[in-house]
């Protein structure tokens, strides 16, 4: 990670639950918020046990025979993932849940403090190839009474947020609305250690990360923006680009955490995609705290994401995400007229700075 820290920042050597308490113990109030923490941490360190067993395991990768209310196939981890976190959220002040496997709200405890959402195993895909999967999810303070109210609100309401990534090591990104933390899952006393306090993403970058499978589909300003990424130093960025994808946003944005970099995700021409694909309350809303939280930038091409409001809990949106200069590069292609009246070929010549 990108980190910047002061000689008491290292702090090796301490828990996450070590940090919440000392957290929690700052203030009034925060018992509660930090309880709910450890209980989805904790789910992760389960999930993490069950997914290095990879196929010893059993089936992770199948399909379980139902769909997601996001509307993917249910994958048996799926399913795993999201009773695991349902049982810990059980043994917290969560009074409502909602998952882009549950198609309603869940209410927990109805006077409990918490909303809690999640995407119990995003990148899904990549069960069986051994690549990174992730938990994501987010908090908002419970609206008594009203599952509904708790969740449809502007993402700036979030209290925290954070996700579990699975892969060569188990890693925890944690902001509770003052920076963002890293931890690392120790193989041998299964607790999430401090790695650091204060990630932040480099402020510019060289790499993106986008489908380009789908260029064809995307609106003109994306096109323009990874047309002059392509052209490289002869290109108005003047320097070369790395493009990647790995079919999970958690592993592209602990990528941008750790180097920089900018993730694209539109909509698209294509039936369904017209509003894109990422869902907002527990995949957009929650990356987003996080990046800008380390001082990068997050929006859907036009709005900042966290200044939305949630109408539907399954409700999609694009994303662009990553280091700030790119984020506001992009914006700038999105609001420059003569770019969204262009219908250049591929890999043409037409950028925000071409003429």
């Amino acid at each position: 990670m990108t980190n910047s820290q002061t000689p008491a920042d290292s702090a090796a050597g301490e828990s996450l639950d070590a940090y919440l308490k000392t957290w929690a113990a700052a203030s009034h109030g925060r018992e509660g918020l930090a309880t709910t923490i450890a209980s989805l941490a904790g789910a992760g360190v389960a999930l993490s046990q069950i997914i290095a067993g990879g196929p010893l395991s059993g089936a992770l990768g199948s399909e379980s025979g139902g769909r997601s209310a996001g509307g993917h196939k249910q994958r048996q981890l799926d399913v795993i993932a999201d009773r695991l976190i349902v049982e810990a959220l059980r043994k917290t002040p969560t009074a409502y849940y909602a998952s882009e496997e549950e198609e309603a709200i869940l209410t927990l405890d109805s006077s409990g403090e918490f909303a809690v959402a999640c995407d119990p195993l995003d990148g899904a895909s990549n069960i069986d190839c051994d690549m990174p999967i992730a938990t994501i999810f987010s908090v908002f303070r419970a609206t008594p009474g009203d599952a509904t109210a708790s969740f449809f609100r502007k993402g700036e309401e979030q209290v925290a947020a954070g996700y579990v990534i699975y892969g060569a090591q188990t890693g925890l990104l944690l902001t509770l609305g003052d920076g963002v933390a890293q931890f690392a899952l120790d193989p041998k006393s299964r607790q999430f250690m401090l790695v650091s306090r204060n990630v932040r993403i480099a402020p510019a970058t060289r790499e993106y990360a986008i489908n380009a499978s789908n260029y064809r589909h995307w609106p003109q300003p994306v096109r323009a923006f990874i047309d002059d990424c392509v052209e490289g130093e002869s290109g108005p960025h003047g320097k070369d680009f790395n493009m990647h994808w790995l079919a999970c946003t958690v592993a592209e944005a602990h990528r941008i955490f750790s180097r920089g970099g900018v993730f694209l995700y539109p909509g698209d021409d294509r039936p369904g995609y017209q509003q894109g694909r990422l869902h907002l309350l527990y995949e957009a809303f929650p990356i987003a705290m996080l990046v800008e939280q380390a001082g990068g930038g997050a929006t859907d091409g036009l709005d900042r994401i966290l200044a939305r409001k949630l109408e539907k809990v399954h409700q999609r949106t694009p994303l662009i995400f990553g280091s700030a200069e790119k984020v506001e590069r992009i914006a700038k292609y999105y609001s420059d007229t003569e770019i969204n009246r262009a219908q250049s070929p591929l890999f043409g010549q037409r950028g925000l700075f071409h003429n």
